[in-house]
């Protein structure tokens, strides 16, 4: 992919709070791992970290000295402390609440953004990250890992030529206080759902009880997709794509490669200006719009409109 002239990227972190982070480190860095990805270290890194999200600020201690202390990372005190330090930046921030205030910092600085799932967790904040990167002409985007998925992947290259009619999508459907509602695991499953679809959904039912919830998501050509959240039960994602001719089940935990290195693979490229298969930003614009309407759905108990 990369050849020994070209320079290596320095990518910066900012939030230092989840799982990705230490992982995505070793990829890039730990030339002996198997997935190794080239081309790419992150040099800086800011810890950030939610102040009453339990959920980020517990493990921003951790993190941050395993960056520190095993990849040589060299850790700022603020999100400031990145600029001219970096090639590129990756806002790995488990809460999806502060993405536009950080988007607002570091998309002025003229460098590509990736930005973590979710992208926000309002169809509003999504809405204005997407104004600004037009705005000031910066490059940024954001995808789960799950749309890179081998096993998903071959679904999708199945049946060539056929367009795909409908795609049944299931995946764990915990729910976290501080992420609303369908923004913290559903943007998971909305990923593969809009990968195999497409953009265009007009509006949203969603069905909530115990153990799962049932959000089906109607298309403007009239095509219908869905999304299962489990609570219980499996607690592995897969689905099923509909097509003229046939039907092809698939089951993401049957894959060898990990997710985060088959999203790396597309994510250095993207940052190099290069082609690259992550998702355009208005595509995740609206699958944002697509789970803030399922989250007043089930409310509401109404079709919603994204």
């Amino acid at each position: 992919m990369f050849t020994s002239i070209m320079k290596t990227l320095r990518i910066g972190m900012a939030g230092l709070d989840t799982s990705h982070v230490p992982s995505f480190a070793k990829l890039l860095h730990d030339t002996s791992e198997k997935h190794h990805i080239p081309g790419a270290r992150v040099t800086v890194a800011f810890p950030g970290g939610s102040p009453d999200f339990d959920l980020s600020i517990n493990r921003v201690e951790g993190f941050t000295a395993d960056l520190r202390d095993n990849h040589g990372v060299e850790i700022v005190d603020s999100l400031a402390g990145l600029r001219g330090q970096c090639d590129a930046i990756m806002l790995e921030s488990i809460d999806g609440r502060v993405h536009l205030e950080q988007f607002q910092v570091v998309s002025e600085w003229g460098v590509p953004i990736f930005i973590d799932k979710p992208l926000a967790v309002s169809g509003s904040d999504a809405r204005e990250i997407a104004r600004l990167a037009s705005e000031r002409g910066v490059r940024a985007t954001s995808s789960s890992a799950l749309r890179f998925a081998g096993p998903f992947q071959a679904a999708l290259a199945e049946g060539p030529g056929e367009r795909v009619l409908g795609a049944d999508i299931y995946g764990p459907m915990s729910l976290v206080e501080k992420c609303p509602g369908y923004f913290w695991y559903g943007i998971h499953s909305a990923e593969m759902l809009f990968t195999a679809l497409g953009g265009g959904c007009r509006e949203v039912l969603a069905v909530r009880e115990d153990s799962h919830d049932v959000v089906i998501g109607r298309w403007g050509d009239g095509r219908l997709g869905t999304l299962r959240g489990n609570r219980g039960g499996n607690p592995g994602f897969g689905g099923t794509l509909h097509r003229e001719k046939s039907s092809v089940a698939f089951d993401v935990s049957k894959s060898e490669k990990p997710f985060y290195a088959s999203l790396l693979e597309e994510v250095v490229p993207f940052f190099r200006g290069e082609k690259s298969g992550v998702a355009t930003l208005e595509e995740t614009v609206e699958i944002i719009c697509f789970l803030d309407a399922a989250n007043r759905s089930v409310a509401s108990g109404q079709w919603e409109k994204l």
